[in-house]
């Protein structure tokens, strides 16, 4: 494409652009899809650029198109940076719009309740909701993130944003001033809309007024960081029960039914009840025999586990002799009991208000969904218990999301596109390919234009324990103190457990004081993501820091430059085999006669490994070290396998090459 070479508008007007081949290549493969429509699948390397790649081809194309990212924040950038920087600089006339969740607009019939909550506010609360009020008089897309200080997770929100559950339709008074369904009609209105994965499936997969009638008036779909869509798309896909849900719906009970029938219920039990209910089951799922509540009243469990559906409920005739099995099914019939008895309470005065009817529905359809786990589970099908500090999340789910996806592609005929820097370790790429029903799918793999080569090295230490053997988390710790001792902090520690952080944190800790280092170590957990993240490129200007962190620095975390030049992986990121989703691929795989460990654990294993490895190199300039701390890349025999999936960086072998490159990184910056 002419344009996106030397002459074209892209380098006139950014003095920073650069042609690359492997970009070009990408966005010519995107234009073909799109022309004769196909899906393609494309794996893009760091640094290729694909947002241009797939966004001019649609832009030019004069269609219909829809963008799907990973995240707010990514969509976020998508529409307010990319999308006007690109039609600006093409000179298309393209309408654009952004569609959130409804948890992300504010909604103004919950607003004008929330400070009559039953439960009261404390005054951070008051003060927050102050702001949103005053902010309400003025926006005009309702959106949240305009407003300070709103996190994901601040407790404020559901009392402020509509559900699926308790949104009242057309039937709320202030449905003419809706900024869901405003957002929705621009969204109708546009040739472009951004979404996001989880918007795509919730609104595909619940046959909500969103996608559902979005959808097949799109000619181009495009999923950006599609690896996602494999995680994503399946919550959604599932059926779900979580304890969260009926306590929310406790609480809106006690709350409508007050305000609009008081005296001819008792709202107060009732909610009492469903709440005991939900502790009941949170427990049953725990194991645990008897509540044990903290001091806020909260049930205390162990929390962040996944349990197996058979350690709680086997299906055997003789499983009430099993105390734990007895008491999850007396936990599932209490709540089925309570759930109807607020369906009763709720049904019987549905015509007094439009929240009650609301509140009735929602009660049957929970009870619905607590039907399907109260049944024999289907062949092709796995439940599990996600089990978190204080709540329980029933889950039953197809084994992938091809089902969907084949549906949703044979509605109408047009191009998708699913584009990401890891979507496997072969060229064929078919194991995303697989999981989502992608087999006729063209696809394309295009590497890095970054010289790997010339400026990062790679190093698997062979004289450290295995990671089975004792010893290997200090010894991951103390390599990682070394290197940043070498280049004064500018290292991250990638882990693959939760539970590996403090002890690599509090080693790495003493290592520095005994040498009395001022380099600061910072632990994921300790503060929110993103505060960690602007404090150790703080730090990079001064004394340095070390980051360790497991799950949620693995990929997304974009830190070019010299503020990092080091990342310690401290073993191959296996996935955890009890996992009872993984468990049931494996099964699946065997009955075919196939080789789970080759096609499922390797797989996924190499497509996490490369992930945590992007966060070296982001840019043309960025050089770096990155160190595997794990003896079996050299000793078994998937190890060449692992290693050819990741960026064609130099290898070293002992301990002096490696001081020499790091002591190259630190004069260099």
């Amino acid at each position: 494409m002419a344009l996106m070479g030397p002459q074209g508008p892209l380098s006139r007007d950014d003095p920073s652009y650069r042609q690359r081949v492997e970009q070009t290549d990408m966005a010519q493969a995107v234009a073909r899809a799109i022309e004769q429509p196909h899906a393609l699948v494309v794996e893009a390397g760091t640094g290729v650029g694909k947002t241009y790649a797939y966004l001019i081809p649609l832009l030019l194309s004069g269609r219909r198109g829809l963008v799907s990212t990973a995240t707010k924040s990514l969509q976020d950038q998508l529409y307010w940076r990319d999308l006007p920087q690109l039609c600006e600089r093409l000179g298309v006339p393209v309408t654009t719009a952004i569609l959130k969740g409804r948890g992300s607009y504010l909604c103004r019939h919950r607003l004008s309740q929330a400070r009559q909550a039953p439960e009261g506010l404390d005054r951070i609360s008051l003060r927050l909701l102050a702001r949103i009020e005053h902010w309400a008089r003025s926006t005009s897309s309702g959106d949240l993130s305009e407003v300070a200080g709103l996190g994901e997770r601040t407790a404020l929100l559901p009392l402020v944003t509509s559900t699926r559950e308790n949104c009242l339709g057309s039937e709320c008074p202030a449905f003419n001033d809706c900024h869901v369904v405003q957002a929705r009609r621009q969204a109708m209105a546009a040739d472009l809309v951004v979404v996001n994965h989880h918007l795509f499936f919730a609104d595909l997969a619940l046959k909500e007024d969103g996608m559902a009638e979005l959808l097949p008036s799109v000619e181009v779909v495009v999923f950006d960081e599609a690896h996602q869509i494999l995680d994503i798309g399946l919550q959604f896909v599932a059926t779900t029960l979580a304890t969260l849900a009926v306590l929310d719906l406790a609480r809106d009970l006690r709350s409508a039914g007050l305000a609009h029938a008081r005296g001819l219920q008792d709202w107060l039990a009732c909610a009492q009840t469903l709440e005991q209910a939900a502790r009941d089951l949170v427990l049953a799922c725990d194991g645990q025999p008897t509540a044990e509540q903290d001091a806020s009243g909260q049930v205390a469990g162990r929390g962040g586990r996944r349990v197996r559906w058979s350690e709680r409920s086997s299906g055997r005739a003789d499983a009430v002799a099993r105390p734990v099995e007895a008491a999850f099914d007396h936990a599932l019939s209490q709540l089925a009991a309570a759930l109807s008895s607020a369906q009763d309470s709720a049904g019987a005065l549905a015509e007094v208000h439009p929240d009650l009817q609301r509140l009735n529905e929602r009660a049957q359809e929970l009870r619905a969904r607590l039907g399907v786990f109260q049944s024999p589970m289907a062949l092709d099908r796995v439940r599990w218990i996600d089990l978190g500090t204080h709540q329980a999340r029933l889950i039953d789910t197809p084994l992938d999301i091809r089902e969907l996806m084949q549906q949703s592609r044979q509605q109408t005929h047009r191009a998708w596109i699913f584009t990401s820097a890891t979507l496997g370790d072969e060229p064929t790429l078919s194991w995303f390919r697989a999981q989502t029903g992608l087999d006729d799918a063209q696809v394309l793999a295009v590497g890095s234009p970054f010289d790997y080569a010339a400026h990062a090295r790679l190093w698997v230490p062979s004289q450290i324990p295995a990671p089975a053997e004792a010893g290997h988390t200090e010894a991951v710790a103390q390599v990682g103190a070394r290197c940043a001792a070498r280049l004064g902090g500018r290292t991250f520690v990638l882990a693959t457990t939760l539970r590996a952080l403090p002890v690599i944190g509090d080693n790495i800790r003493r290592l520095f004081d005994s040498q009395g280092l001022n380099i600061e170590v910072l632990v994921q957990g300790s503060e929110p993501k993103r505060a960690l993240l602007e404090r150790f490129v703080q730090l990079a200007q001064g004394t340095g820091a070390v980051l360790v962190g497991s799950a949620s620095f693995w990929e997304g975390i974009d830190v070019p430059g010299s503020a990092l030049q080091c990342v310690v992986i401290d073993k191959l990121p296996f996935p955890p085999p009890d996992d009872p989703l993984l468990e049931a691929r494996t099964r699946a795989l065997k009955a075919q006669g196939r080789n789970p460990f080759a096609e499922l654990f390797l797989a996924e294993t190499a497509i996490s490994l490369k992930q945590g490895v992007g966060r070296l190199i982001r840019s043309e300039t960025d050089r770096g070290l990155l160190i595997i701390c794990d003896k079996r890349l050299h000793t078994k025999g998937y190890g060449a396998r692992m290693l050819a999936a990741l960026p064609p960086m130099t290898r070293l072998n002992e301990g002096g090459a490696v001081a020499q490159w790091l002591d190259e990184l630190k004069t260099a910056h």
